[in-house]
Formats: structure tokens, sequence, C-alpha cells
């Protein structure tokens, strides 16, 4: 694949940059703000960019977001920013925070095709997979097989993981919390992973920074894929819930058009530590990624280790 340039446009600088002359023919107008070589795509974030509102998004369909989002459209559009060479670099992190031993028993909960629980298992981890696609887990028992290694696969709700005292780790890695209905429905999350841990063991949660979001928030955004396809996406921030919406328009270059709405709480760090307790799960470290990196303001992400509590 060629390399392309990847940019990343924003505002609210642009009126300084833009002369008033071009700004009244075209109110699109956008900043150079962040730019680097990637092999796949251009970014444009923009302030004028019309698309479906947000809140027509429920009226498409009753089911979950979660339960059809995750399918050949997530593939297309988020495997190019998914290298091997970064799930290799997220695996030896993940490894390096738990520091559990080869044979350790790790659930990996939400795990896709297989992209973290499979190179786990190849460093001699004894894997499970847990995950509500059923196009997913398939995808992820042929590369398994294909690769020689040996994982037990479930499709299961994240509230529903049904096992007990059986995982040294679990692991919820790339942003797969905060997607169901409220905070009592994660507090389930929460609790099904202690249950599913031995005593003592290790929950390790990847997620977004709410500060991060909050601060680095663009309503829209156009992506331009080499092979003709589009994504737009408009984008809102809920204050009351704190949850992220987003409006999401796929054009494929035949003309087809597909359309997907995501919802996520964003929770902030201290909730989650008061939510992990109240789970029997306490917190032991906190980072700005799998890197093992400090917690800033500006960290792109929130990693939290916490182990279950011994009883009482």
């Amino acid at each position: 694949m060629a390399m392309v340039r990847i940019t990343i446009d924003c505002y609210p600088t642009t009126a300084m940059k833009v002369s008033a002359q071009r700004k009244a023919k075209n109110d699109a107008y956008n900043v150079d703000h962040y730019e680097k070589s990637i092999e796949l795509v251009r970014i444009t974030i923009s302030p004028q960019c019309t698309l479906h509102p947000i809140g027509g998004a429920k009226a498409m369909s009753d089911t979950p977001w979660y339960e059809t989002f995750f399918g050949d459209d997530y593939l297309r559009i988020y495997s190019p920013f998914l290298p091997a060479e970064r799930t290799d670099k997220e695996v030896d992190n993940i490894i390096s925070l738990l520091q559990l031993p080869p044979g350790s028993a790790i659930l990996d909960l939400c795990c896709g095709y297989g992209r973290h629980a499979i190179p786990l298992a190849q460093h001699g981890y004894e894997m499970t997979g847990l995950d509500l696609s059923k196009k997913f887990l398939q995808l992820a028992q042929e590369d398994a097989e294909a690769k020689g290694v040996k994982i037990r696969w479930r499709c299961n709700h994240m509230k529903n993981i049904p096992f007990e005292e059986a995982f040294d780790a679990v692991i919820n890695i790339f942003t797969s919390f905060g997607y169901l209905e409220d905070e009592e429905e994660d507090l389930q999350v929460l609790q099904q992973v202690h249950k599913a841990l031995k005593p003592e063991g290790f929950f390790l949660l990847d997620t977004v920074l709410q500060t991060r979001v909050i601060r680095s928030f663009a309503p829209h955004s156009i992506i331009h894929y080499n092979d003709g396809l589009i994504v737009l996406e408009e984008r809102r921030i809920d204050l009351p819930t704190s949850r992220n919406e987003v409006q999401m328009t796929i054009l494929f270059p035949d003309g087809k058009r597909n359309e997907y709405k995501q919802s996520m709480r964003i929770y902030t760090l201290t909730e989650l530590i008061h939510m992990l307790t109240a789970a029997g799960l306490q917190t032991q470290a906190y980072y700005g990624g799998l890197d093992g990196s400090s917690l800033t303001m500006d960290s792109r992400r929130l990693v939290i280790v916490s182990q279950k509590m011994a009883a009482t």
C-alpha cells in the first residue's frame, strides 16, 4: 500500500490563519494542527460538516449499538490503524504491567478477533477470550488455529462471565468499558470480573481519559481511505451522563452508505476507582498508557491495575 499523509486539521485558531475572503468562500476552513506519515488515510476535523442528527440514530434500531457495530465495516475502518507492530508492543506492555509468569490463566474480556489474546497465548499464557460478536470469535478461532495456539473462546455478554475464581488476571483493552446503558450495568461488569478472578487476581483496564477527550474534542471529522472509502463522524458529549456520542456515516466507493451509532460513558479516574472498590477490586496503580507512562491531563489513555481484595 502506498504511503500517504494523514493530516488532522482543527480550530479555533483557524481565523488567524485564513483570510477573510477565503473564509467567506469556504466556511469549512482548516488549520494544519498535526500530521504524521501513516499508511492509510487523511483525516480532516472541521467545524462545518453536516451529517444526520445524533438524536436520530436511536431510531435506526432498538438493538444496542455494540451488537451491530463490530463487524466487517469495523474491521475495514480500524484494522489499518492497528498494525502488528502496535499489537506486539501492547502485548509486551500488558505482560510487563501484570508481571505474571507464563502458564498463568488470563481472560481477555471483550477480546474481539483475538488481537491480544492470540499473541499472549504465543507467549505461553493460558488464554480465554470472551466476546459478544460471533463473527469476531470465529475469526479469532481461525487465526489461533492457523498460528498453532489453543485458546478457549466464549460468546457471552460482558455482564455474564461464566467463570468463577478461574483467572489470575482479567484484561479489558482498547476502550471496551462504558458501553452499557448506565453506571449500574457497568458496575455489574466489574462484579463479574471480581467473580471470575482467583483470590488476589489482577484486573487490567485500558480506556480513554476523560480530560483528554474533552480537551481535544472535535465535533466533526472526515476520514479518507486510499481505496476511496470515506468515514464521516459527528460527535457530541452529553454532559449530564458523561457519554461520548458518535454518529458515523460510511460512504463506499460504489455509492453504498452505512450508518452506525456509538455511545460510551467516559469515566474519570476517581469514578473508576470508586466503582472498582465497590466491586471488591482495590486499585494498585494507574498510568497514562499501557507503556506504564505517568498519568497526566494530556495522557491519551487511562490504564488501571486493580486486584481482587482478600475476603474478610
